[in-house]
């Protein structure tokens, strides 16, 4: 074959990609959702990634550039889940320290009785 011939086709397998528009909602709820569970505040460099990744993915999107879109929004979404699980566990952590302390006070109180 030759090389202008496996340039067309291999262009012309790019071009039957398919739009990834599922993937980039499933990223777009997974930026949202984590953004809910705090992850601004508690993940916010995990949270900066995924909407930067988001952000080009639309682009990407934009451009008909699918396969690179896919690849982004799989990434963000991803990033995004690891910010919620890290919002997550930050918060559980929070509540466990006050447990701790409402404990303590709690013994310092019967102690004195």
């Amino acid at each position: 074959m030759s090389g202008i011939g496996l340039a067309a086709v291999l262009i012309g397998g790019c071009a039957s990609v398919p739009a990834p528009t599922e993937q980039l909602a499933v990223s777009q709820q997974a930026v949202s959702s984590a953004a809910s569970a705090g992850g601004n505040e508690y993940a916010s460099a995990d949270m900066r990634a995924a909407q930067d990744k988001l952000d080009r993915a639309i682009q990407a999107m934009a451009e008909k550039d699918y396969e690179n879109a896919r690849l982004l929004a799989e990434q963000a979404e991803v990033d995004a889940q690891l910010a919620a699980s890290k919002a997550g566990s930050a918060k559980a952590q929070q509540a466990a320290a006050t447990v701790v302390e409402d404990s303590r006070v709690l013994r310092q109180e019967i102690d004195r009785k």
